[in-house]
């Protein structure tokens, strides 16, 4: 269960895929130091078609969990990333009481078509009775980084 503010959620999002391609002005990345070719020369192009990804919000109640979810979501091509955003609070009605816990926030990037997939995957393998899997369309955004997506996780 998650309470947060939109722009929290934004502002979340967008540092999460800032820090995954963050270019110095030599044009290397910065998680690995090789030449990022994708951030070369990109211009921007009417090639993508809304919607064919989407972010999935996962909540777990620890880094271990969500780590064990992560790397099973990438290792088994339904994500091509996944953020793990700590120490989040999370402000939930369960069972008729007001619960207020420390959860960590997974934020997923996959194709639309594997989101059933995902959510399949996720129940599978969460602690919780009822664990939140929701997912919002991309409607844009930068088309390396979303063609990086498409290479990662195969459309079949």
């Amino acid at each position: 269960m998650l309470l947060v503010n939109k722009s929290l959620v934004l502002s979340t999002i967008l540092l999460g895929i800032s820090r995954r391609f963050t270019v110095s002005s030599t044009k290397t990345c910065n998680m690995s130091g090789e030449i990022c070719p994708m951030n070369q020369n990109v211009t921007a192009t009417a090639s993508y078609s809304p919607g064919e990804h989407s972010v999935a919000y996962v909540t777990a109640p620890n880094e271990e969990v969500a780590k064990k979810i992560g790397h099973g979501l990438v290792s088994n091509k339904l994500a091509a990333c996944v953020n793990i955003v700590p120490k989040i609070t999370s402000i939930y009605e369960w069972e008729g009481k007001i619960n207020e816990d420390s959860e960590v926030l997974m934020m997923i990037k996959t194709r639309t078509s594997k989101v059933n997939q995902l959510t399949s995957y996720v129940k599978a393998n969460h602690p919780y009775t009822v664990c939140e899997v929701i997912s919002l369309p991309i409607q844009n955004g930068n088309d390396a980084y979303l063609k990086w997506i498409s290479d990662i996780v195969p459309s079949h």
